[in-house]
C-alpha cells in the first residue's frame, strides 16, 4: 500500500503554489492576447488623443497646431479670465439644464403611453421612436425651416393666436432655448426606446397584486414603475448629461454660436478655436476643462444617483 504525500511538508506546498502561478500566466497572456485589437484601437484613437490633447493645452502651437514655446498654465488662466469662454459656460450649462430634465420627463412620458396594451400601440411606438432614424443634420435642417421667421410653420402658428413673430434662431433670447427644443426633439427616440425596454422588463406580478389590493394608477407609478425603472433611468439620465455637454452638430447647423454668443457652447467654441482661428493650445485647454467638467459630473452621478437606484 503506497503511502499518501505529507501535506504538512512545506516544500509540498511550496511546489503546489508554484504550479498555480504557473497555470495562472497563460490565462493572463490568452486574455491579453483577447484584449489587444480593443487595447490598440482604444489606445489610437482615445487615449492618444485625450494626452496629446492635454499635452498641447501646455503650449503654444502654430497654426498646424505643432507646439512653439511652452507656457504652463497660461491658457487655463486667460481662458478662465475670458469673458467669452465664461459665456461658453454659461451657455453649457444652460444647455444641460434646458434639455436634460425635459428630455428624461417626455421620454418617460411617452414609455408609460407606449406601454399600454391597447390595440395598435405599435404604430405610436414607432412614431415615438423614428427621431432616432434621422441623422442630426437632417434633423437641424427640419427645424431650421421650421424656425424661418418668414415660412416657418412656428412663426405661422404664434400669428394666428395674435402674438407678435418671434426671431427664434437670431434673438438671444431664444436662440438658446430654440436649440435646446429641436435637441429634446433629437434625444427623445433613444430615451424613449430605452425607457419603454425597462417598462417591460417590470414582473407583471407586481402589477397584479397592486390591483387586487386597490390601489391607484398614481400610486403604482410612484411605488412600482419609478423604483423598478430607476436602473434605466439611471442610465438614461447619465448618457443625456454626458451627450448635452459634447452638443456640436444642431449648434453648428443653426446658430454658428450665435447670436452674441448666446449659443456658443463649449465643444462650439473647441471648433472655432482649433479650426477657424487655428489657436490649437486654447482649443486643447478648454477641451482639457470640458473633459474635468463631465469626470465629475458623473462621479457626482454615480455618488448621489446610485443611492436611490433600486436593483432588482
Amino acid at each position: 500500500m503506497s503511502s499518501l504525500p505529507n501535506v504538512s511538508n512545506p516544500s509540498v506546498k511550496m511546489k503546489e503554489r508554484s504550479l498555480g502561478k504557473g497555470k495562472e500566466l497563460p490565462n493572463v497572456l490568452v486574455g491579453l492576447l483577447y484584449l489587444l485589437p480593443s487595447i490598440i484601437l482604444f489606445g489610437f484613437f482615445l487615449f492618444y488623443p485625450m494626452l496629446r490633447t492635454l499635452y498641447l493645452s501646455f503650449f503654444l502651437t502654430d497654426g498646424q497646431g505643432v507646439p512653439i514655446t511652452f507656457i504652463g498654465l497660461e491658457n487655463f488662466t486667460y481662458l478662465l479670465q475670458s469673458t467669452s469662454f465664461q459665456k461658453s459656460l454659461k451657455a453649457t450649462m444652460l444647455f444641460v439644464v434646458y434639455t436634460v430634465p425635459m428630455g428624461v420627463i417626455l421620454a418617460l412620458f411617452l414609455a408609460l403611453i407606449a406601454n399600454e396594451k391597447v390595440r395598435g400601440i405599435w404604430f405610436f411606438r414607432t412614431m415615438f421612436s423614428s427621431t432616432m432614424g434621422m441623422s442630426v443634420a437632417a434633423s437641424s435642417v427640419i427645424w431650421m425651416f421650421m424656425y424661418n421667421p418668414s415660412i416657418g410653420i412656428l412663426n405661422k402658428l404664434v400669428s394666428a393666436v395674435g402674438i407678435s413673430e418671434i426671431q427664434w434662431l437670431l434673438d438671444p433670447k431664444f436662440a438658446l432655448i430654440s436649440v435646446s427644443i429641436s435637441t429634446i426633439w433629437m434625444n427623445t427616440g433613444f430615451a424613449f426606446l430605452i425607457l419603454l425596454g425597462g417598462l417591460q422588463n417590470i414582473d407583471e406580478h407586481l402589477y397584479e397584486n397592486a390591483e387586487i389590493a386597490g390601489v391607484s394608477y398614481w400610486y403604482k407609478l410612484r411605488r412600482i414603475t419609478i423604483p423598478m425603472l430607476s436602473p434605466t433611468l439611471f442610465f438614461i439620465i447619465t448618457v443625456s448629461l454626458i451627450n448635452s455637454f459634447q452638443t456640436f452638430g444642431q449648434i453648428d447647423i443653426l446658430t454658428k454660436g450665435g447670436p452674441v454668443e448666446s449659443t456658443n457652447v463649449i465643444v462650439y467654441s473647441i471648433y472655432k478655436d482649433a479650426f477657424i482661428n487655428y489657436n490649437v493650445g486654447s482649443a486643447s485647454a478648454q477641451a482639457t476643462i470640458l473633459f474635468f467638467c463631465i469626470l465629475v459630473i458623473t462621479i457626482l452621478q454615480f455618488k448621489l444617483g446610485e443611492r436611490k437606484v433600486h436593483y432588482q
